[in-house]
């Protein structure tokens, strides 16, 4: 998702008055936070590093960040809109239940679904306005397939996959343009729809002009 075309399309939507900026911070945390839980081979050394994400991101309350590019892209875009490090903080807990849990059950996926993709879109909500229940809502869908995108199990992936379809399931009326776009991307390539092809383009082109 790094180099993700509708991710830019995405963040193309969002307003270039300082709100593209605090999008495009938000989602280099999530995937920085990504890259921790990825690159852990032993439990106990990835919480380490998730808590020390959790510190550092509370800390911007307070002081400057670290010479880190994420931190102070955060703290330089973020903060100035009124989302606090403390409130970032809380997506760590999302990544961390893919760490801590041993089996990732139902409940464990909508955990995870919900402090990390939840948390995220109505941070993102907080800066860009629109609906921040649907964005709550959808974030988890895309936190669920974006998991199941990159998870080995195929029987957890089936049912991340089912509950993202369920929160992606719905209208996308009044939501942040950026955030619908991310979702919508999310629903179609669970319906199969082909990236490049011309009913995806045509999708994408019709809900960032009509918002639906």
């Amino acid at each position: 998702m790094h180099h993700d075309p509708e991710r830019a399309l995405a963040l193309a939507y969002a307003p270039d008055n300082g709100r593209r900026a605090a999008l495009s911070a938000l989602l280099a945390l999530d995937t920085a936070l990504g890259d921790v839980v990825r690159s852990t081979t032993q439990p106990a050394l990835g919480q380490i590093r998730l808590a020390w994400w959790r510190e550092q991101l509370a800390k911007l309350d307070g002081a400057a960040p670290p010479a880190m590019p994420v931190l102070e892209a955060l703290y330089a875009d973020v903060l100035p809109l009124g989302v606090g490090g403390t409130d970032l903080s809380g997506i760590v807990d999302g990544w961390d239940v893919l760490i801590e849990e041993e089996t990732l059950d139902d409940a464990a996926l909508q955990r995870f679904a919900e402090e990390r993709g939840g948390r995220l879109f109505a941070l993102a909500a907080a800066i860009l306005g629109g609906d921040a229940a649907v964005a709550r809502r959808l974030g988890q869908g895309w936190a669920l397939f974006d998991l199941a995108r990159h998870q080995s199990e195929p029987a957890t992936a089936a049912r991340a996959d089912a509950l993202a379809q369920t929160a992606l399931t719905g209208s996308l009326a009044g939501v942040a343009r950026s955030l619908g776009m991310l979702a919508l991307s999310a629903r179609l390539e669970l319906a199969g729809v082909p990236q490049g092809g011309p009913k995806r383009a045509a999708r994408l082109m019709w809900f960032g002009l009509a918002g639906r």
